[in-house]
């Protein structure tokens, strides 16, 4: 007979888990160029597609699989294809299938990241197969599906090694593989840094990925029946919580003190390191326990993360192998220390510590094995890395055929003198008339570019229209001048120059005096601080307007047209 609360309380936390995929897109995209943004989302997208239809096929009877009288092995799972066995306990199979589904995902994506805006599309989906369907299930069967791991007593209550810490060692493994992304060292070997396009879209991810951890550790009480476990779902909340809080706030403190300002970037990082360091754990330690795995974990991502980027010379865009793979295997570990029932810390010995140092030594090595040798012989058939111009070009034109996966954001700025519609046949003729100097009755022609800050456009066009000039082109453009003052970073490492978003306004003028557009100009624009912008002047030999044929100072002349 099954329980309808705890059928609802797996489903649930298997809908949360699912959704940690849009957090892991939205990280990902966030911390890498805007170039790449399609095809880090088609990458999250596939894994879990592929995941989803090759751990039915096969991962699931690999990881859980049991003979046909109900006996076990230490190893690896009985082959169960398309999981035709019953698994179910107080809640149908098809509910315990989806759950295990969603956590197999999770484990593929981590790689993205690490592997990004360099990766042949079809060599990630191999990978995905491969982890999804062999790699992940058999560890996992060693720690969740009654194998050897978990006759021992191994505790990783919720995945920070059978999930989290399998994907960043097959992240470390693909991203030493593929090697460095072009740019990302000088000659000399120091790291430069490559900021992501957007932390709006990171802090998102974040945010989603903590709301949906909720169900990843509360859900994997596959449970919500009696007070125990109902005691348990609650303080796993509360643990979650208050290790990821903490890890944020050590993270936080850690980069100002050592970068002397708070990073923003890495504080994101910091806050996911707390929570996969507290997942293992999740349900053994008190509150105070999970704040200082936290804490730990949050100085942990930073010395991490920058040993990668500064010693090991492993370009990871994210953090993923810093985030995923260390902090994983650390909380696994700190299980040893502060879980109340056997902890070191609480009169437990060294045994459970032991223990758990056992079970991330083992899969470690299995995951190393067997992703290092996936990642050559891909390498050495399909081809790992794409090529130099694919990259410099970005891989969402190359692998996907897509401009921009930003196409048409672009501010709309309103025309000041209105539009009209008329026929083709309506043109005036095109006859070609060789350049005139500008006649001496007439003032000459100047084009003026003004390059601005976004926020001072409306200002600035104000100001233009109080003076007469009615014709503006405007384009949002990136660019920057002399930077000078102090030094920017990114997740620790400098940044040598940074394109800003800025607005180019240009116009031509005979009427109005030049000198009044670059006053007026300067008066809108100046804050007295570096960025305030540039204008440019240049002579124009001639104008010619369209619509009526007229050229000179006449084709400059226009009357605002109503609407």
């Amino acid at each position: 007979m099954y329980s309808s609360v705890d059928t609802l309380w797996v489903l649930l936390g298997a809908v949360l888990v699912f959704f940690m995929q849009a957090g892991f897109a939205m990280v990902e995209t966030g911390f890498t160029r805007a170039k790449n943004a399609g095809n880090i989302i088609m990458k999250n997208l596939m894994d879990f597609c592929l995941g989803s239809a090759v751990f039915w096929i096969l991962g699931f009877g690999l990881m859980f699989g049991v003979g046909a009288e109900g006996q076990t092995n230490p190893f690896v799972g009985f082959v169960d294809f398309f999981v035709q066995r019953e698994y179910g306990s107080s809640f149908p199979t098809p509910a315990f299938l989806i759950f295990q589904t969603v956590f197999c995902a999770t484990a593929a994506t981590i790689v993205s990241g690490a592997m990004a805006e360099r990766t042949k599309f079809i060599s990630y989906c191999l990978y995905s197969v491969v982890i999804s369907a062999l790699v992940y299930p058999i560890s996992g069967h060693w720690i969740w599906g009654g194998g050897w791991l978990s006759s021992l007593g191994f505790h990783d209550f919720a995945g920070s090694t059978a999930v989290h810490m399998v994907g960043g060692v097959a992240a470390f493994w693909g991203a030493k593989r593929i090697g460095v992304r072009i740019g990302k060292y000088d000659e000399n070997g120091k790291a430069r840094a490559i900021p992501g396009h957007s932390l709006t879209l990171g802090a998102l991810g974040v945010f989603i990925l903590w709301f949906c951890w909720f169900g990843f550790n509360g859900g994997s009480t596959v449970s919500l029946t009696g007070d125990d476990t109902i005691v348990s779902a609650a303080s796993i909340f509360v643990t979650t919580n208050l290790a990821a809080a903490f890890a944020a706030i050590a993270t936080m403190l850690y980069t100002w003190i050592r970068y002397k300002k708070p990073d923003v970037s890495m504080t994101l990082n910091g806050a996911l390191a707390g929570l996969v360091g507290i997942t293992a754990g999740c349900d053994a330690v008190t509150p105070m326990g999970a704040a200082a795995i936290g804490l730990i974990c949050g100085v942990m991502v930073v010395i991490s993360v920058e040993f990668f980027e500064k010693v090991a010379r492993i370009d990871d865009p994210v953090g993923a192998i810093s985030v995923h793979g260390i902090c994983g295997a650390l909380g696994t570990l700190l299980v040893g220390l502060f879980a109340q029932e056997g902890g070191l810390f609480y009169g437990g010995g060294f045994s459970l510590l032991g223990i758990q140092s056992l079970g991330v030594a083992s899969v470690v090595l299995w995951v190393s094995v067997t992703m290092s040798l996936l990642f050559l012989l891909i390498e050495k058939t399909v081809g790992l890395r794409v090529s130099r111009a694919e990259e410099v070009a970005g891989l969402d034109l190359e692998e996907h055929g897509i401009i921009s996966s930003y196409a048409d954001f672009m501010p709309a700025v309103p025309s000041v003198l209105g539009s009209v519609s008329a026929s083709a046949e309506q043109a005036i003729p095109v006859v070609h008339v060789p350049p005139q100097k500008t006649p001496s009755r007439q003032a000459p022609m100047t084009k003026i570019v003004i390059v601005s800050r976004q926020s001072k456009f409306n200002e600035l066009k104000h100001a233009l229209n109080e003076i007469g000039v009615m014709g503006l082109t405007v384009t949002q453009v990136m660019g920057c001048g002399m930077q000078k003052g102090n030094k920017e970073y990114y997740r620790g490492v400098p940044v040598s120059m940074t394109l800003l978003p800025k607005m180019q306004v240009e116009t031509v003028v005979s009427k109005v005096p030049v000198r009044a557009v670059i006053e007026a100009a300067k008066k809108a624009l100046y804050t007295g601080h570096i960025g305030d912008g540039k204008i440019f002047v240049y002579t124009v030999d001639n104008v010619i307007k369209v619509r009526t044929g007229e050229e000179g100072y006449d084709a400059l002349q226009d009357e605002i047209i109503s609407e």
